[in-house]
């Protein structure tokens, strides 16, 4: 069977930053074994999958080790292949997903996510995770994620991690965000995910559905502009909305081809 592969860099108007996710069309769904076959073959974070069922689109998400509940980079990635390689005409798209109905809105260059908020709220540090940073975060929450507090941007440039005891923690789709207020923006944050090939990840949408309502309470905003210090790095425009946040950003296109699942 052959299939069409779009590898978009998600949360940059630049190639080579960003965040990778591959986006594959499928007329209909595959099982899982070989969906989770195709994203190790792929080798980025995430793989996103879409059917098309008319009027919205069912969208599944997997890492090279599993399939996630949420994912936003590869759903923005997803809205921009439709949109610009597939010239899907309507402005917003709709997708089904395990984490309920997610619009996408084309705002110009710019893809508006509207997503579940997921507000962290205040827990102890497992001992696993103490043990494995250089640096003690000033705060630790937790929703899907651990969201981990530091005092500025430079702490969490500098934040470096033993894998022997970061890889021992089982945190099932989650990962651990670490996060300050930032010097040339509103918020920073990085992103780590236990026991992942990709270890950490570039630009993490997801995260921001916890970062965006807890530094809005912070710094007392509702918009915010956020940059992920990964290697790669990436911007995102946050707004919270209580109940839901809108994460937004670019996207561009890095190669479009196909592949063989036999």
């Amino acid at each position: 069977m052959q299939l069409h592969l779009y590898q978009i860099n998600a949360f940059t108007d630049r190639l080579f930053s960003g965040n990778p996710a591959c986006v594959v069309p499928l007329s209909e769904w595959l099982p899982d074994e070989l969906l989770l076959k195709i994203a190790r073959e792929n080798a980025v974070a995430e793989t996103a999958f879409f059917v098309d069922l008319g009027y919205t689109f069912h969208l599944r998400w997997f890492t090279p080790e599993m399939e996630m509940d949420l994912c936003g980079h590869a759903t923005l990635a997803t809205a921009h292949a439709l949109k610009e390689i597939r010239k899907y005409a309507g402005q917003n798209v709709i997708f089904e997903t395990a984490s309920g109905n997610l619009t996408v809105k084309a705002d110009g260059d710019l893809y508006r996510l509207d997503l579940p908020a997921r507000k962290p709220v205040a827990t102890t540090i497992p001992q696993l995770l103490k043990d494995s940073l250089n640096i003690q975060p000033q705060e630790t929450l937790k929703a899907r994620d651990y969201v981990l507090v530091y005092e500025n941007e430079q702490e969490v440039k500098d934040i470096k991690i033993d894998r022997s005891h970061f890889d021992e923690l089982e945190l099932g789709t989650g990962g651990v965000i670490v996060t300050a207020k930032g010097s040339n923006c509103d918020f920073v944050s990085r992103f780590f995910t236990p026991g992942a090939s990709v270890f950490e990840d570039p630009v993490t949408g997801s995260a921001h559905c916890s970062l965006t309502p807890y530094w809005s309470e912070k710094l007392g905003k509702k918009e915010m502009t956020a940059m992920q210090l990964s290697e790669r790095g990436g911007k995102l425009f946050c707004t919270d909305k209580k109940e839901r946040v809108e994460v937004a950003g670019k996207a561009r296109t890095y190669y479009v081809g196909k592949l063989w699942t036999e």
